[in-house]
């Protein structure tokens, strides 16, 4: 019997994934993103249901999301499948291009880093990151696999 998959945090994939989310997060920055000893299945369920935006690209030399919570998907007006067809590149400005490369740059080397930023959403509306932290995914073998981003307060603009 085939069962159906109605949401990303139901796929083996993002199950996975969302435990390279929270353990790398823990192990760059000490903290928890989730209150939370659940199960895999349940901790991915929390993390895409969670109250703040969490996103994260890999390690292609133009690297596209992968993962965003409902939260982010809302923010950037995206589904899952739109979402995680897009160079995280397109999630700013030309303008501001230099400075998101120079943090990406500075997460790389120290592991993890705090940021403030505009975006844009798909339809063009700007909205600025205040006090987010990205940071370097690792997987089960501490080999980088991408980067994480997560915040909670943003502004319009």
């Amino acid at each position: 019997m085939t069962s159906v998959i109605e949401f990303p945090w139901q796929q083996e994939a993002i199950i996975l994934h969302s435990q390279y989310l929270i353990n790398s997060f823990q192990h760059w920055t000490g903290n928890s993103l989730l209150d939370a000893n659940s199960s895999p299945l349940e901790t991915a369920q929390a993390l895409f249901e969670a109250p703040f935006a969490l996103v994260s690209h890999g390690t292609e030399s133009d690297p596209i999301f992968n993962y965003g919570n409902r939260k982010a998907l809302k923010l950037w007006e995206l589904s899952w499948e739109e979402f995680t067809r897009t160079p995280s590149r397109r999630s700013a400005e030309e303008l501001v291009q230099e400075e998101r490369d120079r943090l990406l740059k500075e997460a790389a080397n120290k592991g993890f880093s705090y940021f403030s930023g505009v975006r844009i959403t798909s339809s063009g509306k700007r909205f600025k990151i205040q006090d987010g932290i990205l940071w370097n995914l690792l997987d089960e073998q501490n080999k980088l696999c991408g980067q994480a981003a997560v915040f909670s307060n943003t502004v319009s603009l």
